[in-house]
């Protein structure tokens, strides 16, 4: 980035930004949010950039940008069958959130250490929690983006469609199941993004090599839940469903690296 840029306050930088993103959002003729999910993701990419610079925002605009396309796969299609998306895809204030709180959250956690009011001790079991939260925000978006791939290129192009319990046949866009083509869409989805997130600094390669890991792992205990779970409690909706995932994705990906760091030692 320009060294003028980072001279300037990041608040003012993050609120001139973005609305000006927000004014282009908001009279493109192809809505990928709603007029509240506009104020939403608004916010959301503020505190992403105030917290974590233009490296974090990278991450989730990358994640924002081809979730979105991704989800107009063979629209007309999924439309016609009834498993599109609602309203052909734009995000709601609930969608956002569903995808990008648990993100939110380690973006905050890290806000909060570097000024100041938390400093871990030499003693601590995790003696730099910066870089544990930088690869949970990392796998949160892996994980979410491998989960929205795989749902939507298995709902477009899934020949054949498996409940993950029991692996019977089940038709296209029944919760909780899977395809080939949408397992391998999603893992592809989240190795780009992870590099995404090594590109620009957040983690190393080996992190990439969890955040991939662990949005596996998520993507498909995420789909245990959907087919085992979510039809029999009416608060399990997808975007409850969608934080639980991001979290058991960003959980996973700091095990592992906890656990390779004592097998290491």
């Amino acid at each position: 980035m320009s060294p003028l840029i980072d001279s300037v306050n990041p608040w003012l930088v993050a609120v001139v930004l973005n609305t000006v993103l927000l004014g282009l959002a908001w009279i493109s003729p192809k809505k990928l949010l709603t007029p509240a999910g506009l104020f939403h993701a608004w916010f959301l990419a503020i505190l992403i950039w105030v917290t974590l610079g233009w490296q974090g925002y990278a991450v989730v605009m990358f994640y924002f940008l081809v979730g979105s396309g991704v989800t107009r796969i063979g629209m007309a299609q999924k439309e016609a069958e009834g498993i599109a998306e609602k309203r052909s895809g734009a995000r709601g204030p609930e969608n956002v959130w569903g995808s990008a709180l648990t993100g939110a959250l380690c973006a905050l956690g890290v806000g909060i250490i570097n000024s100041g009011f938390f400093v871990a001790s030499p003693q601590s079991l995790v003696p730099n929690p910066q870089s544990l939260l930088l690869l949970a925000y990392v796998a949160s978006f892996s994980t979410k983006l491998a989960d929205t791939t795989a749902s939507e290129v298995g709902k477009a192009y899934g020949k054949s469609t498996f409940l993950i319990t029991t692996l019977q046949p089940v038709p296209r866009g029944t919760e909780g199941a899977v395809s080939l083509e949408g397992t391998l869409a999603g893992i592809v989805a989240s190795v780009a993004i992870a590099f995404i997130g090594w590109g620009v600094g957040l983690i190393d390669l080996l992190g990439v090599a969890w955040c991939v890991l662990a949005a596996f792992i998520a993507t498909n205990l995420e789909s245990v839940i959907g087919a085992t779970f979510q039809s029999k409690y009416s608060w399990l909706t997808n975007e409850v469903v969608n934080i639980f995932n991001t979290l058991i994705g960003a959980i996973a990906s700091v095990l592992l690296t906890l656990t390779w760091i004592n097998f290491i030692k």
